[in-house]
């Protein structure tokens, strides 16, 4: 069937409504008013001959129909991207664009932080929206709802679906409260079981360290868990608590937090930082020069 008769903006619509499920946020994402995307969802319901979106209780959900669309769709807008971009590269000091990063908050303080101040010098048009790893941060990619997804290799595994690159690798040290006097300049694994611990617990992630430790078969005295990397050090101060985080974090924080770094007496593996995202941004010129951009910085933290 040919295209003639058919607004081909009309894709872009759909995606939106595929993806957000809702009319006002699919309106949101494609910068448009509300009126304007419930008359292209109307135009659409006409076009296939199906409401491809029922309402169930407060939400709106796909019909079979609709399901089928979904990567059809993110093709057709895939490769449409790669043939204009192509044709018009990207400009970062004047173009307008918006990325979503998918990260721990530990990422988001050590890497994405001047990354902001980079984009402010480079590419001031250039938004940037940062979101915490929940459960389904692999179909965030797949449905091309995250630009760019950071998470250690362990985490990840070797043989990832998605294309990725290597950013940094960190160690773990253990850290206490400055003036904690039961605690010397290193602990081993018997020292570590019989502290007062700060865990991690947040997401839907085990903590590589956690992880290690309970297949080293340390077993800790957990007093506290968290749902974050970085406040678990503002936890310390007055205590005789003790947390295992990152060296790279440590060195950002220790200050402001007034700790001691402990050197852990255990065999430890460091974790090795990897960014992935969905094969059809691969070829996008705004999206490989913001890849290109943090992974110098990746090099220098």
């Amino acid at each position: 069937m040919g295209l003639g008769g058919v607004d081909l903006n009309l894709l872009v619509s759909l995606d939106a409504l595929l993806t957000e499920r809702n009319v006002t946020r699919a309106a949101e994402r494609t910068s448009v008013g509300q009126p304007a995307m419930s008359a292209s969802l109307a135009r659409l319901r006409t076009h296939f001959g199906d409401p491809l979106l029922v309402r169930e209780g407060r939400y709106l959900m796909p019909t079979p129909l609709a399901e089928s669309l979904v990567g059809p769709v993110r093709e057709a807008l895939a490769a449409a991207e790669v043939v204009m971009g192509r044709s018009r590269g990207f400009d970062p000091a004047h173009d307008r664009r918006s990325f979503t990063i998918v990260a721990s908050d530990y990422v988001t303080l050590v890497l994405l932080r001047p990354l902001l101040a980079l984009l402010a010098q480079q590419a001031p048009q250039v938004q940037l929206s940062v979101t915490p790893v929940n459960a389904g941060y692999e179909d965030q990619l797949r449905r091309e709802q995250a630009d760019l997804l950071i998470l250690p290799r362990e985490i990840m595994g070797e043989q990832a679906r998605f294309p990725n690159l290597s950013l940094f690798s960190d160690r773990y040290v253990l850290a206490v409260d400055r003036d904690n006097e039961l605690v010397g300049d290193s602990a081993g694994a018997d020292e570590l079981a019989k502290m007062t611990y700060v865990a991690y617990s947040g997401g839907p992630l085990r903590s590589a360290a956690e992880s290690q430790l309970e297949d080293l078969g340390i077993h800790r005295r957990i007093e506290v868990s968290t749902q974050g990397f970085v406040v678990a050090p503002f936890l310390l101060r007055g205590t005789q608590l003790a947390t295992l985080m990152h060296e790279k974090l440590a060195g950002l924080v220790c200050s402001a937090a007034q700790l001691r770094i402990v050197e852990p007496l255990i065999p430890l593996r460091p974790i090795h930082e990897v960014a992935y995202w969905n094969r059809r941004h691969t070829d996008d010129p705004a999206h490989l020069w913001l890849r290109e951009r943090i992974v110098e910085l990746a090099s220098t933290v």
